[in-house]
């Protein structure tokens, strides 16, 4: 229908009300065209600040107009499904990203809108895997050939991870069998603030950290506290407080919020009853 626009989710949610600013920006596009793509909202500093995304559900009339005009989203398009009424998802890779280009050139599109970076060089791949410090997870590979297919995997992700400390401060379960660790570090001013959770331990893994774990004793640094399931989840962990004092060494990818907390799970590598919590870095933000 002419005029009608559209904003959904990957789960097919309705995600217009709570973007006015991109549903405005779509006066830009060609009539019966659709894309493929990611809302992102860029901070001050240029960093991806994917913590203003964390409940858009919640943001209606007014106060999505007024998160609009704070925190404005951008839709970053990445592929071509539809271009003036002609579906393009049979057509290979390298012929929609081209038309998906030519939308953007011939309509001279600004903002909300935003073309993905694309190359095939293997010198610009290494460069933009040092991009951590904007906030970029890592890269989507395509095969120049393929067509698009929804719900099917045939790309693949390559996230930056790196290997770090952090120091367990509650389990989920019981010490005696944790079934993940909860993860900390201490700030400037010696507070342990909560960065992430570990993936779901194999049960030598637990086995083995049980053996390390202390109860947590009176005055713990996170008494009263309650923990999310994920990153913007509304769920609650049922945690168990142990004492701040082992040690483990992670896997992490470079995703972080803006008070320098993992986005996603990390994956235990080792306990590291050698090191203190002294010798774990402090919790840093991202670069600004």
């Amino acid at each position: 229908m002419a005029g009608r626009v559209v904003l959904r989710s990957r789960h097919g949610i309705d995600m217009g009300p709570a973007f006015p600013e991109v549903m405005a920006g779509a006066a830009q596009l060609p009539d019966a065209t659709a894309l493929d793509g990611e809302l992102v909202v860029w901070d001050a500093a240029g960093r991806l600040a994917f913590e203003r995304l964390h409940n858009p559900l919640a943001r209606r009339g007014t106060g999505a107009a007024r998160a609009a005009e704070e925190w404005p989203a951008h839709f970053v398009a990445f592929d071509l499904l539809r271009l003036s009424g002609t579906d393009t998802t049979g057509w290979p890779y390298q012929r929609r990203r081209a038309a998906l280009e030519s939308v953007f050139a011939a309509r001279r599109l600004s903002a909300p809108w935003a073309l993905c970076p694309s190359t095939t060089e293997a010198d610009v791949v290494r460069e933009w895997l040092t991009w951590a410090s904007v906030g970029m997870e890592g890269l989507v590979f395509k095969r120049l050939d393929d067509a698009y297919r929804p719900s099917v995997r045939g790309w693949q992700k390559h996230k930056v991870r790196e290997t770090t400390e952090a120091i367990v401060g509650a389990v989920t379960d019981s010490p005696a069998d944790p079934h993940t660790l909860l993860l900390g570090r201490y700030d400037d001013q010696g507070r342990l603030q909560y960065v992430g959770r570990t993936t779901t331990l194999a049960q030598t893994a637990g086995t083995a950290v049980a053996g390390l774990l202390a109860p947590g004793r009176r005055g713990h640094p996170w008494t009263g506290w309650s923990f999310s399931a994920g990153w913007g989840s509304k769920e609650k962990l049922n945690a168990t407080l142990v004492e701040p004092e082992l040690v483990v060494e992670v896997g992490v990818d470079v995703a972080r919020d803006a008070s320098g907390r993992w986005r996603h799970l990390a994956r235990r590598h080792r306990a590291r009853p050698d090191l203190s919590p002294a010798d774990v870095p402090r919790l840093t933000s991202p670069p600004r």
